[in-house]
């Protein structure tokens, strides 16, 4: 059985204090409200109610934590840019999220969630942007590919792929899809290579100064 596998949750926390303390390497799940988030975890770790799965974008408020058999974490960011979350509720997710991603120092890789269908939107640029000084391995997953015809699927993955390499942003890209599980094993595979990479040294990697944060 693999560390998704064995996935089981831990924590919630609505506030940075309530953050846990850091200790092993953590890969953090970021994406736009709606965007299969919550499906694609629980296809990565064979769940089927691990994360909650909610036909109401930007239901998801709090950072989640997920033990993963005690070879690292995975964290369930709160979806962004949604426009029709109150502007206060925004407002105290940008805070949490952009703190965490900003100076967490056990964060050992990012997975952008990106619908397939609208590929790279502003927001999510703005997201791999804001990655980018601090230069953790990064994959972006384009979710619900298997709403797009193989040869549509092919040509999106080859305009986000270009369009990584034009903004110089070093992020691997990959088709994806809960239901049809494609891509499922190739993208477990990756971040489990990640989780092998960081290791329990994870936690003493020294983050940088404060950043802006992503919005949404």
């Amino acid at each position: 059985m693999t560390p998704f596998q064995q996935a089981s949750f831990f924590a919630s926390a609505a506030k940075a204090a309530d953050l846990p303390p850091e200790g092993g390497p953590e890969i953090a799940f970021a994406g736009r409200s709606n965007v299969g988030k919550s499906s694609a975890i629980n296809a990565l770790t064979d769940r089927r109610r691990l994360a909650f799965v909610s036909k109401t974008p930007g239901r998801t408020q709090m950072i989640n934590f997920f033990d993963l058999g005690g070879a690292g974490w995975l964290v369930d960011l709160p979806g962004y840019g949604y426009a029709k979350v109150p502007q206060e509720l925004r407002e105290g997710w940008e805070e949490l999220v952009g703190g965490y991603l900003a100076r967490r120092g056990s964060l050992a890789g990012v997975v952008a969630l990106v619908d397939a269908r609208h590929p790279l939107t502003a927001h999510d640029r703005r997201l791999l942007e804001w990655l980018r000084p601090r230069a953790l391995p990064c994959l972006v997953l384009l979710t619900k590919s298997d709403k797009l015809q193989r040869r549509e699927r092919l040509r999106v993955l080859e305009r986000v792929r270009r369009e990584l390499a034009e903004a110089a942003i070093a992020a691997q890209a990959m088709l994806f899809s809960s239901s049809s599980r494609d891509g499922v094993e190739e993208a477990r595979a990756l971040l489990e290579g990640w989780l092998r990479d960081a290791g329990p040294g994870a936690r003493n990697k020294r983050p940088p100064a404060k950043g802006k944060s992503t919005g949404g």
